[in-house]
């Protein structure tokens, strides 16, 4: 398990029930001294009330991954290619079921939903095997 340190970027890997499967983006403002916990800061997630400012929680480190690589875009998906789609200010995993011009139909198993979604708002899925980003392709050949 990776240990974070004061500002580093991560994503919180939601377990909250219908947001399962999705990754928010944060910065860890702490670690707590007592245990396995972290408080960090979200991105795109805000408080409720008038003058919003951005959430800070209390996060066990199992739901902690270090930010993926940015990696170069990619031109164009394809079916079955497993991706991240940017949405309801989170990273949600799902797979290319088809395309309509310039968006891309992607299905999410933790929902059972198809929603369409532009290049620009899907990144390639990668997987963290023993602390190292594997593209979810490579990672398939690898170990089929």
């Amino acid at each position: 398990m990776d240990e974070f340190v004061k500002g580093d970027k991560v994503e919180v890997c939601s377990k909250e029930e219908g947001y399962v499967g999705s990754y928010f983006e944060a910065k860890v403002l702490s670690k707590l001294p007592h245990r396995n916990l972290y408080k960090v800061k979200y991105k795109n997630l805000v408080t409720e009330g008038e003058d919003p400012l951005p959430l800070i929680e209390i996060i066990s480190a199992d739901e902690l991954r270090p930010m993926p690589p940015k990696l170069s875009q990619p031109l164009t998906f394809h079916r079955d290619d497993k991706v991240d789609a940017f949405d309801l200010d989170a990273w949600w995993v799902g797979y290319i079921t088809g395309r309509r011009g310039n968006f891309f139909s992607v299905y999410f198993e933790t929902t059972n939903e198809k929603c369409e979604y532009s290049l620009e708002r899907m990144r390639r899925h990668l997987d963290l095997v023993n602390g190292h980003w594997v593209s979810s392709a490579t990672r398939h050949h690898l170990y089929s």
